[in-house]
């Protein structure tokens, strides 16, 4: 009776904290446009973030991932932990990370059984349990995934039903099995290996991440001839770790470049990771020139300023976090380097915030004159565009329009893994979302989270409510982020502030019953995220109302007023369509 007691005042707590404290899956495809230049999806895909436990202000290993597809499928599952009889199996499927179907066809984690790989391996005893979306995020002990698209070469592109593996699956197999970060990328590494890695991915990024060490995971198929039957491994794959007190990116760029193999505590890889560059002719061993991973594999001879900003990301993600380098935009991306140590430690808040750069006060800004419009829209053009037969590019910043959401990890070492562990967890675009935390230990999410569909309207879908709202800040985008930002400080910042208390209650709740906790930190992160969902949906209303037909309606005043264009746009628009002044009366 105490614990209930306990738990029912622990449970009031909280909700009066938030209140008051602050492809196999074949879909629709976007329809071919004649002035849009040609896009790859996978090289534009998502930004990954990784910082070490003495490169953040409280010890915490983080990683992001912003799912910036903007046509796959979203939804979020929890999947609990299960104990299995020796003689079980684990069933392996194709799942195509950007594979979307139709909600009346039934939800995607539902379908997946329709795509059986044709491999069945061992279970292992015990699987954990842990929170996925298009991809595994965090298991009941802390290890963390963020994922990142980076490509290799063509002739090692395996597109065949041979290879069993594709990185959707591999990062479910290392929640389901790994206790660290080194025990999920062996995991991964040694199923690409033994069973092939590819179909519907090519050269892929992970963020692998546990309370202790974070590294940088790639892994890449090795060509459509392969076989089971072959003998040799079907992947190749390089991890180097991040230095505990440093941060790293991944841009949709390979980032590994040179590799010792004698420091284990830093590089782990594939036994072939050499011998196969040399095979494919990608790597010359009698050059003398040590071997470097991202050259061979998935090499990107490019800078932000020699693409006007297209390949920006990974020089801007060191201009924020080490200015004091002066990194030159100019600089080859192949050049700078893998991490840094940077000029100041983060909190899981500015990290949040960095998902949210737009490349703001500098040449790359896409808001920047006539390209944002008269309120300074950063979301115009994204692809770049073609005119006249001639292609023009625009800058690809960190916090693009399309993300399906995006995923902040946190795994801190100091407290019990169900307290420990918090994904932070944003759907839609980075700058009109808000960031909902999601302990290790709960048992459950919300419904809302598991549904929905970018073609189909549905306010059952929690992803709907910061798409209402990002649909009516796009219209007056200067004026209507404010809104939002208001919105993001009451929500988002006060459950970052809030997060020491829920810890301390959750850790004293731990000790006495632990099965207590992690319902009390289910209905915590439940009861949060239900209340910002709401307040976005009224957030889209009041936004709707406040900019009608292109006004600015007060309700406190219940007055209208014009909308404020900048001068300089007046002053463009005169030129254009030739305008002539009112004369003066006499």
């Amino acid at each position: 009776m105490r614990f209930k007691k306990q738990h029912a005042m622990g449970i009031l707590l909280a909700v009066l904290l938030i209140l008051f404290g602050a492809s196999v899956f074949s879909g629709p495809q976007e329809k071919k446009c004649e002035t849009c230049p040609p896009v790859d999806l996978s090289r534009e895909a998502c930004t990954v973030i990784l910082v070490g436990k003495d490169a953040s202000v409280d010890g915490s290993v983080m990683t992001t991932h912003t799912c910036d597809c903007g046509l796959c499928d979203w939804t979020f599952r929890y999947i609990p932990a299960a104990d299995h009889k020796p003689e079980d199996k684990r069933k392996i499927y194709h799942i195509d990370q950007f594979g979307t179907i139709p909600p009346s066809t039934g939800l995607k984690w539902d379908r997946v059984q329709d795509n059986f790989a044709g491999l069945e391996i061992p279970e292992v005893p015990h699987t954990y349990g842990y929170i996925h979306g298009a991809f595994g995020y965090m298991n009941d002990l802390q290890v963390s995934i963020g994922e990142s698209t980076i490509g290799c070469q063509k002739k090692m592109e395996n597109q065949t039903p041979t290879p069993k593996f594709d990185i959707t699956m591999l990062t479910l197999l290392a929640m389901e099995r790994a206790k660290t970060a080194r025990e999920a990328i062996k995991i991964m590494g040694e199923l690409g290996e033994k069973y092939g890695y590819g179909f519907t991915d090519t050269g892929e990024m992970l963020a692998v991440a546990d309370p202790k060490e974070v590294w940088l995971f790639e892994i890449m198929p090795v060509g459509p001839l392969w076989t089971p039957q072959s003998g040799k491994p079907g992947a190749v794959w390089c991890a180097q770790r991040v230095p505990d007190d440093h941060v790293s990116v991944c841009p949709n760029e390979s980032r590994i470049g040179e590799i010792d193999l004698n420091n284990k505590d830093y590089f782990m890889a594939s036994p072939n990771v050499i011998s196969f560059a040399v095979e494919q002719k990608l790597f010359d061993a009698k050059s003398g020139k040590p071997f470097n991973w991202k050259r061979a594999y998935s090499p990107n001879e490019v800078s932000a300023a020699g693409t006007n900003g297209n390949r920006v990301r990974l020089w801007r993600f060191f201009s924020i976090v080490a200015p004091s380098k002066n990194f030159s935009p100019e600089t080859p991306n192949m050049d700078l380097p893998f991490s840094v140590k940077a000029d100041k430690k983060y909190s899981v808040y500015d990290i949040m915030q960095m998902t949210r750069d737009k490349c703001e006060g500098t040449i790359f800004d896409p808001a920047r004159g006539l390209q944002g419009g008269p309120f300074a829209n950063p979301n115009f053009l994204p692809y770049g565009f073609k005119l006249e037969g001639k292609q023009y590019n625009t800058s690809r910043i960190i916090s693009v329009n399309r993300a399906e959401y995006v995923t902040v990890t946190q795994a801190r070492s100091w407290l019990p893994n169900p307290i420990g562990g918090i994904v932070w967890l944003a759907f839609g675009a980075q700058d009109t979302s808000c960031f909902m935390p999601f302990y290790a230990g709960i048992t459950e999410i919300p419904r809302s989270f598991e549904i929905g569909d970018h073609w189909e309207f549905s306010r059952e879908s929690a992803r709907w409510a910061f798409d209402y709202v990002d649909f009516h800040t796009q219209v007056v985008y200067s004026l209507g982020i404010q809104d939002v930002r208001e919105a993001q400080k009451e929500w988002e910042k006060s459950a970052v502030d809030r997060t020491s208390q829920i810890d301390k209650y959750a850790s004293a709740l731990y000790q006495e019953d632990p099965a207590q906790a992690r319902q009390y930190l289910t209905e915590y992160c439940i009861n949060n995220a239900n209340l910002v969902i709401n307040a976005w949906w009224e957030l889209g209303n009041q936004m709707l109302v406040k900019y009608n037909h292109l006004w600015i309606y007060d309700a406190k005043t219940r007055k209208r007023n014009a909308l404020p264009f900048p001068d300089w746009y007046l002053k463009a628009l005169v030129e254009y369509n030739k305008l002539k002044p009112q004369e003066e009366k006499k």
